[in-house]
């Protein structure tokens, strides 16, 4: 399938890459298909590129890459909508805000989004964690020793 970025130009997905969020995405009800695009293979970091809307890219983040201990119990409603179970776990992502300085850069810990690869299914949840914050630091010591002598 060919869509438009206005981030990537016109670009081919491939049907794993397509993904329905059956109730959009908050503040996007509109938007429910989408393509998730791995920014390196053993990168952290993709997008979420609408297939309808050219200028709907998010930058996603692979929260287990930078906060360990990061959890959440997923509703067995959830669970059950996107058919995941122990057999079947989701993929779960971020969505991150970029900043003018990058170190500054912020993740939505209250609303991750779970994707079933194996439907191609996906949905953003909103959880009960006080402890968690929509404006989380990515980077909260700054950038990694290793980023900064590697040019970032």
């Amino acid at each position: 399938m060919k869509i438009m970025s206005t981030r990537f130009g016109e670009m081919e997905v491939m049907g794993e890459q397509l993904f329905k969020f059956s109730h959009g995405i908050p503040g996007f009800p509109e938007e429910k298909k989408f393509a998730l695009i791995p920014l390196e293979e053993e990168s952290p970091f993709s997008y979420l590129q609408s297939t309808t809307e050219a200028n709907l890219t998010f930058l996603l983040v692979n929260p287990f890459a930078f906060f360990q201990d990061y959890e959440f119990t997923l509703e067995d409603e959830v669970a059950k909508e996107l058919d995941i179970s122990q057999s079947n776990p989701p993929q779960v992502f971020l969505i991150a805000s970029i900043k003018e300085k990058l170190e500054d850069t912020t993740v939505n810990l209250l609303a991750p989004l779970v994707i079933n690869r194996l439907n191609n299914t996906g949905k953003q949840i909103i959880l009960d964690k006080p402890e968690y914050s929509i404006k989380h630091k990515l980077f909260p010591d700054g950038f990694p020793k290793e980023a900064v002598e590697g040019g970032t």
